[in-house]
C-alpha cells in the first residue's frame, strides 16, 4: 500500500490547510474527506432529504456517485462527473448538516472504503475525522491538529460562516460510527496560537521521527 499521513482533527482547527501545505512539500497527493462528505451531504439536501432522518438520507445516498479526481496535486469532489464548487461546499446548509449525514452509518462505510482506494493513486496526506482511528488505523504517519473551541469559533466567524463549533465537536465526538478521537500512536499539534508555517513544520519535524 502506498504511504499515507494521515491528518485529524476537529472543525476549524486548520488541519485542511496544513495538510495541504504537507502535501505540497513531500510532492503527495493531498486528500480532504471532509469534502467528501460535504458533497454528500449537499447532494442529499439538494433533492430534498430531512438531515435529521437517517434512514431517508441513507436511502438518498444509496443512489448518489462521487468522484475524486485528482487537479494539480489533490482531489476534488464531483457527483456523477459534475465538480462541487467550494462555494457548494461550504455553504451555511452544508455546514449545518454534514455532521448529521457524516454520522449515517451506510455513508461512513462506503466513503471509508472510497477513500481506502484512493491509495491507488500514490503516496498521500489525507485529512479527516477518522483516518488515524479508522480508515488507515496501522499507518506509521499520524497526525491530530487541534485548537482551543474558542479559536476554532472565531476562525469560523472570520469565515463568515454561521454554524456552530461546539455543536459540531458534540456530533463528531459522540457518534456511534468512527467517532472524532485522537487515534493511537498520532502526535498532537496545538494550532491554536501558532502560524500556519510553524505548524507545517511542526509536522514535517513530526514525521521525521518516525
Amino acid at each position: 500500500m502506498s504511504t499515507v499521513i494521515t491528518i485529524d482533527g476537529p472543525a476549524a482547527s486548520g488541519k485542511s490547510s496544513i495538510a495541504r501545505l504537507v502535501a505540497q512539500r513531500l510532492g503527495y497527493t493531498y486528500v480532504n474527506t471532509g469534502n467528501m462528505y460535504r458533497a454528500m451531504t449537499w447532494a442529499v439536501l439538494n433533492v430534498g432529504v430531512n438531515p435529521q432522518n437517517a434512514e431517508d438520507v441513507a436511502a438518498a445516498a444509496a443512489g448518489i456517485v462521487i468522484e475524486s479526481p485528482v487537479v494539480d496535486g489533490k482531489t476534488q469532489v464531483s457527483i456523477s462527473g459534475q465538480p462541487i464548487t467550494d462555494t457548494e461546499l461550504n455553504s451555511d446548509p452544508v455546514n449545518r448538516a454534514v455532521s448529521l449525514v457524516a454520522s449515517v452509518t451506510e455513508i461512513r462505510d462506503r466513503l471509508v472504503a472510497d477513500q481506502r482506494a484512493l491509495t491507488a493513486l500514490g503516496p498521500l496526506v489525507m485529512e479527516g475525522r477518522d483516518i488515524g482511528s479508522v480508515v488507515f488505523p496501522d499507518s506509521p504517519h499520524k497526525i491530530y491538529v487541534d485548537a482551543s473551541a474558542a479559536v476554532r469559533a472565531s476562525r469560523r466567524r472570520a469565515q463568515g460562516h454561521a454554524d456552530q463549533v461546539a455543536e459540531r465537536d458534540r456530533l463528531d465526538t459522540q457518534r456511534k460510527n468512527s467517532p472524532l478521537v485522537i487515534p493511537v500512536g498520532a502526535t498532537v499539534i496545538d494550532n491554536s496560537h501558532i502560524t500556519l508555517d510553524q505548524a507545517v513544520e511542526q509536522v514535517i519535524a513530526a514525521l521525521r521521527l518516525n
